[in-house]
């Protein structure tokens, strides 16, 4: 799982989907290899189909995002516009929901139900999430990270935010300050 450092808890669900392939200094890691990293990253049951079904999601919203920004690291250029919007649009269909009145204590409460499994659900709600993201006002605020190597994504929070993570944005400037005391460049990954 994702560094504490680079853990992002208040970016949407999508993106926290989307940024389950994350780097660190030496490698790109994935997340989503096991059932078990699935089971971790939803809290609810999950089998190898469902595994499938999500990182076939993440894919789809990795190559949406970077369609949206225009993303240019090479960890985004192989994006399928056509089959990423399939794939969304299969996810959201992947669990119905509707509402339902109930009574409680004498009072009209309204409560979602839903059929599928609660793998199926959450990627359904995941990708109805992400319709909203990639359609709504915040897609201006979506951005990739920058940062030397890294690979996530992040809706821009506050108008100084830069990056994914604080983390990154030290990387940042002690790259800039590589640069400039010695006049090098820091390594083929930014990283000294």
């Amino acid at each position: 799982m994702l560094p504490l450092d680079v853990l992002t808890p208040d970016e949407p669900r999508p993106v926290l989907l989307m940024n389950t392939v994350w780097a660190n200094r030496s490698q790109v890691h994935d997340d989503l290899t096991t059932v078990g990293g699935l089971r971790d990253f939803l809290g609810v049951p999950a089998d190898q189909a469902d595994l499938t079904a999500f990182r076939s999601l993440r894919q789809a919203l990795r190559d949406l995002a970077g369609v949206l920004t225009e993303d240019t690291r090479p960890v985004a250029q192989d994006r399928d516009l056509e089959r990423a919007v399939g794939e969304v649009n299969r996810a959201a269909r992947s669990a119905q929901r509707w509402p339902q009145l109930t009574v409680r204590d004498g009072e009209l409460l309204r409560l979602n139900e839903s059929e599928g499994s609660l793998a199926d659900r959450e990627r359904a709600s995941i990708a109805a999430e992400a319709v909203e993201l990639f359609t709504g006002e915040n897609r201006l605020l979506l951005r990739a990270c920058y940062a030397p190597g890294c690979v996530l994504y992040f809706v821009k929070d506050h108008p100084r935010r830069e990056w994914c993570s604080p983390s990154c944005g030290n990387r940042v400037r002690a790259a800039r300050h590589y640069r400039r005391n010695r006049g090098e460049s820091p390594g083929p990954n930014g990283f000294s």
